[in-house]
């Protein structure tokens, strides 16, 4: 197998399978990548990247492909309809990937509209040549993200990952919805368990996990080799250290927010906790952006009212982020704001 991806496991019996962060559009930013990884991510994917913009050179593109020496492996995840500027693309960025992955599970409407993310499932021969062209172009290994199916029809995720498996695609990873539900409904496991057991790469499943119970319920109905945690990982970075903790990976003080905390975390209120642990993934998060890409306000904004949503007194991170006359200022306001005592 190629290295940074392991050989397809056996049935899970409990040990410990990687957490992969999802690659999502407006969070999954180099610095909150590498807070996904101090709070116990195993993989992290770049945002989801338009092919074209990136074999055009357009700068704001390649911004989202910034990487780190300590994000290993250094994965950038591009969609497109353009067989060519999928191939272009992914070989412009051979020289500094570990892995490259191809989104074909998006459902947002901009990106179906072009024939790209989800809707390539409707064109399955192409979407298979698709990735073939690129895999006979780049020397790194490439894996695929997708869908069952695209909701017309019946699900031909199965199928497809057979083809990809037999042109030589590394890794696969599923999302139990179609492109027509889009995040409605409940994520379908038993069919991800059917790609499992019908493929012999690695499968990692998606869809519905959000803590400890659901990614120990997809991984019994799976099997799968891995689990992706995109919306539950929102403003929650820390669910990737929870899980391991709940699956027993881990022990519960080795999670960095409690060793910052360690005099008096089990005297807190739950809601004194959570105002902890956000905290510290804030103040983490901006030493982060300080020492990779600077404090970006647009990417600080998007966190900030995620890290803090439900906690009492959120509704005044609006003041902070409008008050705030520098990012440096911004970032030292939320971080008072969840260093304040909260409201029990």
């Amino acid at each position: 197998m190629p290295q940074h991806i392991a050989p397809k496991p056996g049935p899970w019996d409990g040990e410990p399978r990687p957490l992969f962060l999802a690659p999502m559009a407006g969070v999954s930013d180099l610095p909150f990548r590498l807070l996904a990884k101090a709070c116990g991510a195993d993989v992290t994917i770049t945002e989801f990247t338009n092919s074209t913009a990136l074999s055009r050179e357009a700068a704001v593109s390649w911004r989202k492909m910034e990487s780190h020496a300590t994000e290993i492996p250094f994965i950038p995840q591009i969609f497109g309809g353009d067989p060519g500027d999928m191939a272009t693309a992914a070989e412009m960025l051979a020289p500094t990937a570990d892995i490259i992955d191809l989104n074909f599970g998006c459902p947002a409407p901009k990106v179906t509209k072009i024939c790209a993310g989800a809707a390539l499932m409707g064109e399955p021969d192409n979407l298979v040549a698709m990735v073939d062209g690129i895999i006979e172009r780049v020397d790194v290994p490439v894996t695929a993200k997708m869908r069952l199916g695209t909701g017309q029809g019946a699900n031909n995720a199965l199928e497809i990952c057979k083809a990809l498996e037999g042109i030589g695609t590394s890794r696969l990873c599923v999302h139990g919805r179609t492109l027509r539900q889009r995040y409605s409904g409940e994520a379908d496991w038993n069919s991800i368990k059917a790609i499992v057991e019908g493929v012999e790469v690695p499968v990692v499943a998606n869809g519905d996990v959000v803590d400890a119970a659901s990614a120990k319920d997809c991984l019994e109905v799976t099997g799968a080799a891995g689990l992706m945690v995109g919306r539950g990982a929102i403003g929650r970075p820390s669910v990737f250290g929870e899980i391991k903790v709940g699956l027993g990976w881990m022990k519960e003080e080795d999670l960095p927010w409690i060793k910052a905390n360690a005099e008096a975390w089990y005297e807190r209120s739950v809601t004194s906790q959570s105002f902890a642990s956000r905290r510290w993934c804030w103040d983490k998060y901006i030493e982060f952006s300080n020492h990779t890409t600077g404090l970006q306000p647009r990417w600080m904004q998007r966190h900030a009212v995620a890290f803090t949503k439900g906690l009492p007194g959120a509704k005044k991170i609006r003041n902070i982020m409008h008050g705030a006359p520098t990012p440096e200022a911004f970032a030292d306001g939320i971080s008072s704001f969840l260093a304040g005592k909260p409201a029990e």
